[in-house]
């Protein structure tokens, strides 16, 4: 793969080595860890020089961490190399999500409408989680929009709210409930 059409996905950071053999302990990621025992190849990063292809020799989950073991890394020395970078895969290789379902990089950047509207009410600058650490329904998010004529307009990432979601199209129509203007202001 040509690094400069390399897009990445990142799934774990490595934290430490792990036992003397050159296993390394990585926080995890991605909300579909299972997929980790699967890799056999990844890219390793660091964000200042060329990702480097590595081969896995095996991976396991642990704690809520995963044990990666690399091949030609065979020592604590070696493992110790790693600490700090990423492991990566193509953003083509991203898990498929079930319908309803949505990437925050896919919904960063779409036009927001409300129902029935003739111009868009603003663009989508991030997702935030509104709920207490850990939570992870969606109604525990919320899109932060800027709006057209200015401003910011928090949005519950809930389906009565957001009525339609077409990524491809970078559109998501909303139906804001009485009150939620007023809320943000």
């Amino acid at each position: 793969m040509a690094a400069e059409s390399f897009v990445p996905l990142t799934l774990a950071r490595v934290l430490r080595p792990w036992g003397r053999r050159g296993e390394v302990a990585a926080e995890i990621l991605t909300d579909f860890p299972e997929r980790l025992k699967h890799l056999r190849e990844v890219w390793l990063a660091d964000g200042s020089r060329e990702p480097r292809l590595a081969q896995v020799v095996s991976c396991r989950l642990h704690n809520g961490q995963v044990v990666f073991l690399f091949a030609g890394v065979a020592s604590i020395d070696d493992a110790e190399k790693l600490r700090g970078l990423e492991i990566q895969v193509p953003l083509s290789e991203r898990a498929t999500l079930p319908s309803g379902r949505y990437y925050i990089s896919d919904l960063i950047g779409c036009d927001v409408w409300e129902e029935g509207a003739t111009i868009a009410l603003g663009v989508v600058r991030e997702v935030r989680e509104l709920s207490e650490a850990g939570a992870r329904s969606a109604e525990a998010w919320a899109l932060a929009v800027n709006l057209a004529h200015g401003g910011e307009l928090l949005i519950p990432l809930a389906a009565e709210i957001c009525v339609a979601m077409d990524i491809a199209a970078r559109r998501i129509v909303v139906r804001l409930p009485q009150g939620l203007r007023e809320l943000n202001a």
